[in-house]
């Protein structure tokens, strides 16, 4: 397989259809860790640790808010929670799709995308994909506890000698999982692509990863840490300066210092947040794009899309 040619392929595709852009975005809707990058400042008022009368004012309000209207809110924000994680799962689970279609269709010299058409072109595959990843993420979740809980149980056995024994083990996990999330993205675009059910899915992103290991080695270190872990660090890499300030205002002491540099860094983070969020669509375009022009490269698709027919396994 020729990398550059995909390589570049995949560059010239999502610059000229910047509609891949905002599936990009899309896509990192469900990418995002519970912290989202943010830390926890702490500190006190004070010499003594206590908060300011207004702050504990504000909490003790709380003390005299009924019962039933404390689990009335609860319950809401349980319910709010869980809206925004569909919401997040739908457009991640979409966006992927988007960039799946887009790539396919501009690689076979289509001369314009739009969002509508990509996205409701997208809306047959949505429970295929969702319901493949979620059955991937199961069972590897069952695996860890599994593992983990074996571990355990080995190491209180045998006082410890199997956690230094294991440790090589350890170590092959993290290219094991690597390997894993290859097939599992072959088996994605499979899906889109051929229009599989997700069983067939599955069996043809097998098929196409077994078949081509050493290509897809090669593809994986140039996209997921070549591309990818570097470039997501360039990308990430202003928001450590964004925490300059008040790192300042610390080493300076004093209230008033700490107060600006938390101000100046939060307006910092506010300005910089739709540059990273743009950045971060266009490197999950192009990640995705490559990987699916490799599958089409490595299984010589026909330049013709057969009609979508809903297929559920």
């Amino acid at each position: 397989m020729n990398y550059g040619e995909v390589l570049s392929r995949a560059w010239q595709i999502i610059w000229k259809h910047k509609v891949l852009w905002i599936f990009g975005i899309l896509a990192g809707c469900g990418s995002a860790g519970g912290g989202g990058g943010r830390g926890n400042v702490s500190y006190t008022f004070g010499g003594n640790g206590d908060l300011p009368p207004g702050v504990e004012n504000f909490f003790h309000q709380f003390e005299r808010i009924p019962d039933w209207q404390v689990v009335l809110i609860l319950a809401f924000g349980v319910l709010l929670v869980f809206l925004i994680i569909v919401l997040a799962v739908f457009l991640s689970t979409m966006g992927r799709i988007g960039m799946y279609r887009g790539t396919q269709l501009a690689d076979q010299g289509e001369a314009r995308l739009t969002f509508g058409d990509l996205f409701r072109g997208g809306l047959p595959y949505f429970w295929r994909v969702f319901f493949l990843n979620l059955l991937v993420g199961l069972v590897i979740f069952a695996l860890i506890i599994l593992i983990i809980g074996l571990g355990i149980l080995a190491t209180v056995v045998t006082f410890g000698i199997f956690l230094i024994c294991a440790i090589p083990l350890i170590c092959l996990a993290v290219p094991i999982g690597w390997l894993v999330g290859v097939w599992i993205e072959q088996a994605n675009i499979a899906i889109v692509v051929e229009n599989l059910g997700i069983t067939a899915g599955l069996k043809r992103g097998w098929q196409v990863f077994s078949d081509n290991l050493g290509p897809m080695i090669v593809m994986g270190l140039i996209l997921i840490i070549g591309i990818g872990l570097i470039g997501g660090f360039i990308i990430a890499l202003p928001l450590f300066l964004i925490v300059v300030p008040a790192l300042v205002g610390t080493a300076v002491g004093s209230q008033t210092a700490l107060n600006s540099g938390l101000i100046i860094a939060g307006l910092c983070l506010v300005i910089y947040l739709p540059v990273l969020i743009v950045l971060g669509g266009i490197l999950m375009a192009y990640i995705e794009s490559a990987w699916t022009l490799t599958y089409l490269r490595l299984t010589g698709k026909p330049a013709a899309i057969e009609p979508v027919v809903e297929v559920i396994s």
